[in-house]
């Protein structure tokens, strides 16, 4: 079912599933005038529903990759800390406790224990 609703949302994020969306609306919108008023709310209604389920599958599959873009990067830095990695997957509560830490950190001198270019993986200049 899920590979069917990723295809469905990427048909219809792009122009020609945009253009049958509109075509769709446009002959129900025509269809008003021969009495077919609850039809036309009914179909307008589902494609309000769907165009809103593409545009929440859309989202996710952009914030997925932008999280795998960032885990990514922090892996590869030596000097940064991979505990965050993952991070979106935790419960709401753990993920305020660690933007606090981490801006607790930020706020931070650099002299008084802030992580800081060669000063956190201890290499000497």
């Amino acid at each position: 079912m899920n590979r069917f609703l990723f295809v469905t949302a990427d048909f219809l994020s792009r122009p020609p599933g945009f253009y049958v969306m509109l075509i769709a609306m446009v002959l129900c919108t025509a269809l008003v005038p021969f009495g077919l008023t609850n039809a036309v709310t009914y179909a307008l209604s589902v494609a309000a529903i769907v165009i809103t389920g593409v545009v929440l599958i859309q989202g996710y599959r952009d914030t997925a990759a932008i999280h795998a873009k960032l885990d990514e990067i922090i892996v590869s830095l030596e000097e940064t800390r991979n505990d965050v990695v993952g991070l979106e997957h935790a419960e709401p509560e753990e993920i305020r406790e660690k933007l606090g830490q981490l801006e607790e950190e930020a706020a931070r001198p650099v002299g008084s224990g802030r992580r800081e270019g060669s000063e956190a993986t201890g290499e000497r200049l």
